[in-house]
């Protein structure tokens, strides 16, 4: 079934989901971009054919086994029906497997069967055998239990909703916003302690979202949910009903630096761990090309990649503004590997008109500016291929981000004896702001725990009381940070950097904006740095050989493994990663859009909109370079107008595909 899809589940808690059927259709027409090649709605029932228990519907963007694997798909004569967005690279190996182990029959071609074949044998011990992305749900009709899951690193989504009617699954949280009305939860309401989040860290951290009431399973983690007990005399719940939904995690990425006395046999590991994993994140029955920036990471899967097939298309994305664009050195780098590469350019004007619809299709804000290039290059890669490779999780797996650099340089302070960090502490507090030597001494003397929440810094708390309407000082990035920090506190403060990164940068901004953009043009990205042989690998590394001591480098023993494999140019180079002239832009072309934004927005009364206009007009005359705050707060306006206002048309326009021309039928399987 290969699928990147669109998929939506309900499972009654009444048992009447047949009454349901018609409102789900409608409601997943808005994920028909994530599956435009087939469209399925179906009414499940007990095998008794006492109850309707659910009703699975999806949207298909078929990648392997094109012509077969159709959703839902049933497995063990009908007992299990399985909905699944993803791609499970081992398929071949894990099918083998389980008719050489249990004799398991397949139907199918695809990667689902595989999925579901293995809960059927291994149980749900069947999540640590896949290799790949995936978010799915499994109905056990003989059991009356769903089980969901999402894999290892957040690389695919799955939101969820509970109601008194039952439990709503989705890929995207637009399509549960009818059913959270409908139950009284109100699609208009604002989670106020996570808009503080956002402003923060430019993400809504998981597993909460904007809107109260829809949440999503985080990564690495399983969902079990079965109905209440159900009366066969009156149809309804019984007197004393059980059931109810339970999350629990069922991976953890555990580093484990370990000393090496042979580098270089640590590094040829490296290497053949991601050669294998890219050779496996080729498998498709459709064309397969790949994103290409100034940096290591997409070069790296490049030049990997064309081993495998010598004619890759690649695909890259600038603009006419010195300094931001890559495309230069991404045609250089394809010159050397010998491939092609498609270059696009885009403008101011191409940002302000395309913003609305990739709010509307990140369901939640996410003020990171690279939104904008990837939702273009995105754009021209889907007009020649299905799927892309990606650079996405290198940083967070081999140490790439400078910042990972800062306990090295404060290791001098940090170091000393807690009476001598406290006086230290308080000899900063009295050096006036803007002095060299104050935030070397504040942030020496403060915790990795207080100090370090991730790569975006957005308002500050101070910044936060101008800016919200109702500030609550009880709400901190702590709440975010400090259970993670608790799952690592025995490593160094360099590796407890990465492991929160894993857990809020990574799936909080770098995978929502790598599926919801690349899904916008049904289009599937793959991301063969984030796979659990590789972070196996990446995971052992020693501080010394990611971040050296008496070095500025990042990802050293990643960047030593792949000195045979990019280009000499490439090697040491620090990436840009689709980087966006917002700051130049919005003191020039885009600062009457911006202005216009403020002035019009139904925001006011959450944020307060002069402060951010002001702001602006700051960065306007160069007094300051608010452009990142600025911007944050824009995006969110756009937001609220497109899902709390709705004065707001996002311009999406739904392409019918061949299938849907003809009324979509339900069917009770039996």
């Amino acid at each position: 079934m290969s699928a990147m899809c669109g998929l939506l589940a309900f499972f009654s808690a009444r048992g009447d989901a047949g009454a349901h059927r018609d409102a789900i259709a409608h409601a997943l027409e808005c994920l028909h971009h994530r599956g435009p090649d087939e469209t399925g709605v179906e009414v499940i029932g007990d095998p008794t054919g006492r109850w309707a228990d659910a009703v699975f519907a999806h949207k298909r963007l078929a990648i392997i086994d094109v012509a077969s694997s159709q959703e839902p798909l049933a497995y063990a004569d009908g007992r299990y029906l399985l909905t699944f967005n993803g791609e499970i690279y081992n398929y071949i190996e894990l099918r083998d497997q389980l008719v050489r182990e249990f004799g398991a029959q397949f139907a199918t071609a695809g990667d689902g069967e595989v999925i579901v074949a293995g809960y059927h044998y291994w149980g749900e011990k069947v999540l640590h055998k896949l290799r790949g992305m995936f978010a799915f749900v499994i109905w056990d009709r003989q059991r009356r239990r769903a089980f969901g899951a999402r894999d290892y690193f957040g690389i695919k989504p799955l939101h969820y909703l509970q109601t008194p009617d039952g439990i709503y699954l989705a890929s995207e949280k637009k399509a549960l916003l009818p059913f959270s009305a409908a139950a009284g939860a109100g699609d208009a309401g604002v989670d106020t302690a996570n808009l503080s989040h956002y402003l923060t860290l430019q993400y809504v951290p998981e597993p909460r979202t904007l809107h109260s009431g829809i949440s999503r399973i985080g990564s690495g983690e399983c969902l079990t949910w079965s109905p209440p007990a159900l009366d066969p005399t009156t149809g309804g719940p019984a007197p004393d009903p059980a059931g109810g939904v339970q999350v629990r995690r069922w991976y953890q990425p555990i580093f484990r630096p370990t000393p090496t006395p042979d580098p270089q046999r640590l590094y040829d590991e490296i290497r053949e761990t991601l050669r294998e994993s890219v050779r496996m994140h080729m498998r498709a029955d459709v064309p397969v090309g790949a994103f290409l920036s100034s940096g290591i990471d997409s070069t790296a899967v490049v030049a990997l990649a064309r081993e495998f097939n010598p004619n890759i298309l690649t695909f890259t994305v600038g603009y006419d503004v010195s300094g931001y664009s890559e495309i230069e050195v991404a045609q250089d780098s394809a010159r050397h590997l010998n491939v092609t590469t498609i270059p696009t350019k885009i403008g101011p004007q191409d940002m302000m008109e395309a913003l609305p619809r990739i709010v509307w299709h990140l369901d939640d804000p996410v003020a990171d500016p690279a939104l904008v290039p990837l939702y273009f290059v995105a754009q021209k890669a889907a007009e020649h291929v299905t799927v892309v490779l990606s650079g996405e999780g290198a940083d967070e797996f081999f140490g790439g981000y400078t910042i990972y650099r800062e306990p090295l340089s404060l290791g001098a302070v940090h170091g000393l004896p807690d009476p001598m960090q406290k006086g230290l502490r308080a000899v900063s507090k009295v050096i006036p702001q803007g002095v060299k030597g104050k935030s070397f001494l504040e942030r020496g003397t403060t915790p990795i725990e207080e100090r370090y929440y991730g790569n975006a810094r957005m308002f500050t708390e101070e910044e936060k009381r101008h800016l919200l309407r109702r500030y609550d000082p009880s709400v901190r990035y702590t709440d975010v940070t400090a259970p993670i920090y608790a799952e690592c506190a025995e490593l160094d403060d360099v590796t407890k950097m990465q492991y929160v990164d894993l857990y809020t940068w990574l799936r909080g901004d770098i995978l929502v904006k790598a599926d919801r953009i690349s899904m916008a043009h049904s289009l599937e990205v793959r991301v063969p740095f984030l796979d659990k042989e590789v972070f196996d690998v990446a995971a052992k590394i020693p501080v010394e050989l990611r971040l050296p001591p008496r070095s500025d480098a990042t990802k050293y023993a990643m960047r030593q493994a792949l000195q045979a494999v990019v280009p000499p140019a490439i090697v040491n180079r620090r990436k840009l990663g689709f980087p966006t002239p917002t700051r130049v832009w919005l003191r020039g072309e885009m600062y009457e859009w911006a202005r216009h934004i403020f002035a019009t927005s139904g925001a006011g009364d959450l944020l307060d909109l002069s402060y951010a206009m002001r702001l602006l007009d700051e960065h306007k005359r160069e007094e300051a370079d608010h452009s990142r705050k600025v911007w944050t707060v824009l995006v969110f306006c756009i937001w609220h107008a497109i899902f709390v206002e709705r004065s707001l048309d996002p311009g999406i326009r739904r392409n019918q595909s061949a299938l849907l021309t003809k009324p979509v039928v339900g069917s009770m399987v039996a």
